[in-house]
């Protein structure tokens, strides 16, 4: 079973929506951001960065049995 649950949590007068999949809970990086000035762009910068790459590619590998290696290369 799949189970997603969508609550709000309150940080910094900041509303930030927290999924739960399987007992485990994801926050949104872009609501907790949203009122920083160039929040959006904080995050753009991170994902372009060669060490955020290498560390989501390295994740992906252990634990997504579906992760396509030679795309990732590719960006590499």
């Amino acid at each position: 079973m799949n189970e997603k649950i969508i609550t709000k949590m309150h940080v910094k007068d900041n509303l930030v929506k927290v999924m739960r999949v399987n007992g485990v809970d994801y926050i949104s990086l872009t609501d907790m951001v949203r009122k920083i000035d160039n929040g959006p762009a904080l995050i753009e910068k991170w994902l372009r960065n060669k060490n955020t790459i290498e560390f989501l590619g390295i994740w992906e590998e252990m634990y997504n049995e579906d992760f396509d290696t030679n795309a990732y290369d590719e960006i590499m």
